[in-house]
C-alpha cells in the first residue's frame, strides 16, 4: 500500500471514528481553538495528575476531516506521557508542518503523526492540522478554573 493511500485510510478512519472525542468532567486543564477561516472549533480537556502526566484527555466541537483527524490522532499520541514529554512531540509537529525535517529522531516521536507531513503542500490546511496542537499548548499553560460548556 502506497502512503498517499494509508494517509487516506488513517485520517478518514480518525475523522469517522475519533478517538477522545468527549467532554472530560474532571479536567484539570482547558483550552478551546476556533479557526474562524473554515469553521473549526474544538474544545480540549485534560486531566493532569501530580506527576505532570496526561492520564486523561478529550476534545469536543466541530471541525473538517484534517482537524478532526489530527485531533483524534494527537490525544491518542499525549495520553500516559509527561508534560514535558508531550510539549516536544507538539513542537516536532508544528515543525513537520512549517518546515523540512531531517532529524530522524524527530520522526520517531511523532511515529504515525509524520503522516500529515504533506499537509503542508497546502498552507490553507496548516491551520487545520495545527489548531489542536495550539489548543494543547494553551491548556498546558491553563488550569480549568471552572466548568466550561460546550454548547
Amino acid at each position: 500500500m502506497n502512503l498517499k493511500k494509508l494517509y487516506q485510510q488513517v485520517l478518514l478512519d480518525h475523522n469517522k471514528n475519533p478517538r477522545n472525542f468527549k467532554v472530560l468532567e474532571n479536567a484539570t486543564h482547558y483550552a478551546h481553538g476556533v479557526n474562524p477561516l473554515c469553521g473549526d472549533d474544538f474544545h480540549l480537556f485534560i486531566k493532569i495528575n501530580s506527576d505532570k502526566i496526561i492520564t486523561d484527555i478529550g476534545f469536543h466541537g466541530t471541525g473538517c476531516a484534517i482537524s478532526k483527524s489530527v485531533s483524534s490522532m494527537m490525544t491518542t499520541q499525549v495520553i500516559n506521557k509527561t508534560t514535558e514529554e508531550v510539549s516536544q512531540i507538539k513542537d516536532e509537529f508544528i515543525t513537520l508542518l512549517t518546515k523540512e525535517i531531517t532529524n530522524q529522531e524527530a520522526k520517531k516521536i511523532l511515529g504515525h503523526l509524520t503522516l500529515f507531513e504533506n499537509v503542508k503542500e497546502f498552507p490553507i490546511r496548516v491551520k487545520c492540522a495545527t489548531l489542536i496542537w495550539r489548543a494543547l499548548e494553551a491548556a498546558l499553560q491553563n488550569k480549568m478554573e471552572k466548568k466550561v460548556s460546550t454548547e
